[in-house]
């Protein structure tokens, strides 16, 4: 009997008997894991095909993408339980656990510009036109693998009816996603019981891709290097500001109810805009040839 596990109410989608993972020969793969690979195939795709557009040697980007991915997954991972140490501190080995999720994107952005750093210095050249490329193979991969978190039912908001409420099966959700609010909203429907909450994952991915789209419109438009990168973080902090307050398992700040990466996106907006109204009154408004 087919059961409806995930449910776009007000869209008329159902999922049913959806699974986390594809099991061959014993072994199961977790889509999370095949949505993050297929990502950062795509975003080193793009960002070679933005070096190509620019004159750049795009092998520098393959250096980019092999350690990027390897130091930015460990920063995520670090950022992740530094700041959700209660599940982890009963149970070490749940850490290396990575198929069963939990990632934090800023954790692997502040890893991938250190490493973005030293393969500058090591190739000798510009920090920030690296930065520049790179961050538009980021953002691409950033919007397919929003879509792990869809398959790990996780990264949601809050209760909602809007149109893309979303409802979710509580059987697939770890319990310390669901808040109070959920529960008071809990749904049962031919004796399953859901949760019906803010898609945020999805919203993410849309505004990501938003994004991304400005940002090759702002190609040609640039007046300084480091532009692009600037505006990304400023896109995305904006974005990331909005939807993090929607959150059920935000990040929070040791001993407050502030979310992490709610200060932090504020944080880097302020940063953003200061740094783009000096750069462009320092040097004009004439974009750069």
């Amino acid at each position: 009997m087919n059961q409806v596990d995930i449910w776009f109410v007000n869209l008329g989608i159902q999922i049913t008997n959806h699974q986390k993972g594809i099991t061959i020969g014993g072994f199961t793969i977790a889509y999370y894991g095949l949505m993050i690979g297929l990502g950062v195939l795509l975003g080193l795709a793009m960002a070679c095909f933005i070096a190509k557009k620019s004159g750049q040697d795009p092998e520098i980007y393959m250096d980019v993408a092999i350690y990027g991915v390897i130091f930015g997954i460990l920063g995520a991972r670090i950022y992740y339980v530094v700041f959700n140490w209660d599940i982890y501190k009963d149970n070490l080995l749940q850490i290396f656990n990575l198929r069963a999720g939990g990632l934090a994107i800023y954790g692997g952005i502040i890893a991938a510009v250190i490493t973005v750093y030293v393969i500058a210095r090591r190739r000798k050249v510009p920090f920030t036109r690296l930065l520049d490329t790179a961050c538009y193979g980021l953002i691409t991969g950033q919007i397919v693998g929003r879509w792990g978190n869809f398959f790990n039912c996780e990264a949601f908001g809050s209760y909602t009816d809007n149109l893309f409420a979303m409802r979710l099966n509580v059987d697939l959700v770890n319990d310390y996603m669901i808040s109070e609010e959920l529960l008071e909203h809990e749904i049962v429907v031919n004796g399953i019981t859901y949760i019906q909450v803010h898609p945020t994952f999805f919203y993410e991915g849309v505004w990501n891709f938003c994004v991304l789209l400005f940002l090759l419109w702002m190609r040609k438009r640039v007046h300084f290097e480091g532009e692009i990168f600037c505006l990304y973080l400023l896109g995305y902090g904006l974005g990331r500001f909005w939807i993090e307050g929607l959150r059920t398992d935000s990040l929070m700040l040791f001993g407050t109810g502030i979310a992490v990466s709610q200060l932090l996106s504020a944080a880097l907006v302020v940063a953003m805009v200061g740094v783009l109204v000096y750069q462009r009154r320092r040097r004009g408004n004439q974009p750069t040839e």
